[in-house]
């Protein structure tokens, strides 16, 4: 597990990221109330939220992004596997300087985070939602950065005010909630169907009839719940397995667009840097 705590100005960001060969928890305290914008990258780590007899629970956590208000009696707790690994980056500013912040920021906090401004119990949950193409991009270069030093804090800087921006700009014009319980409990499956499946992922017809959703509203639904069309979703999961197998698992580049179903090495190397800004080849070198 690594843990990299970051003060940017009146924020706090940290930074987390771990995985574990054998169910591991990793809890997580504030010294005093935050209000928190919290975004988490691959992985879909369980996390569970204790304050007093109170328990929220959280099992779909890849690409979400989840506001909240926290004081000092709210322990968040993720349970990290193998398989759920934990990557998750937390932009926090202490209650007592959202006063301090630049004005527009402020501002934003006050008038769209109302709620967590003026809590009403330890722990209070904003807005949350999917994160859009663009914001999941940030995630992942901020996991996938090789700088150190002080380029590694002017990019983090950089990339967690765009981070912020975008979180209250999708907030922004955010459609009301028209998707049922019971529909989003079959699009949170087909997420999770092409996550497993990424070398030979059923078609949309063959998905939808797995689901229980017809193809339109599959179509429609999916990119309404989650920011972006079901294959592209796709693309990013296969790139970002892709990325993992060279860099942590020691795979050729071949390898790892086999095994995320390119067979052609030009398509994915042109595909990878367009996502991640560079050559699969440049994480060997």
């Amino acid at each position: 597990m690594t843990r990299d705590i970051i003060d940017i100005n009146d924020f706090t960001i940290l930074v987390e990221e771990g995985s574990s060969d054998v169910p591991t928890v990793d809890s997580c305290l504030f010294d005093e109330p935050v209000i928190a914008v919290a975004c988490y990258g691959a992985g879909n780590v369980d996390l569970s939220v204790k304050f007093g007899e109170k328990h929220k629970q959280f099992n779909h956590t890849k690409g979400l992004a989840l506001s909240f208000y926290a004081d000092d009696q709210v322990e968040f707790v993720h349970t990290v596997s193998a398989a759920k690994p934990l990557a998750c980056i937390v932009i926090a500013t202490s209650v007592r300087n959202l006063d301090k912040l630049p004005a527009m920021e402020g501002e934003l906090f006050g008038e769209m985070l109302h709620q967590l401004v003026h809590p009403k119990d330890h722990y209070v949950e904003g807005p949350s939602f999917f994160m859009s193409p663009e914001m999941q991009s940030i995630v992942d270069q901020v996991f996938h950065s090789k700088y150190e030093g002080k380029a590694k804090m002017m990019f983090f800087r950089s990339q967690m005010t765009s981070l912020l921006a975008h979180f209250f700009g999708q907030l922004s014009v955010m459609p009301e909630d028209s998707i049922p319980q019971d529909e989003r409990e079959k699009l949170q499956l087909a997420k999770e169907i092409l996550s497993k499946n990424l070398e030979r992922p059923p078609s949309l017809s063959e998905l939808s009839k797995e689901i229980g959703l017809n193809t339109f509203k599959l179509k429609k639904k999916f990119k309404e719940l989650f920011g972006v069309p079901v294959f592209k979703y796709l693309q990013n999961e296969r790139l970002t397995k892709a990325h993992d197998l060279i860099r942590n698992q020691n795979a050729t580049i071949q390898e790892a667009a086999w095994q995320v179903g390119y067979d052609s090495l030009g398509s994915f190397s042109n595909a990878f840097s367009k996502k991640f800004g560079f050559r699969p080849s440049a994480i060997k070198g």
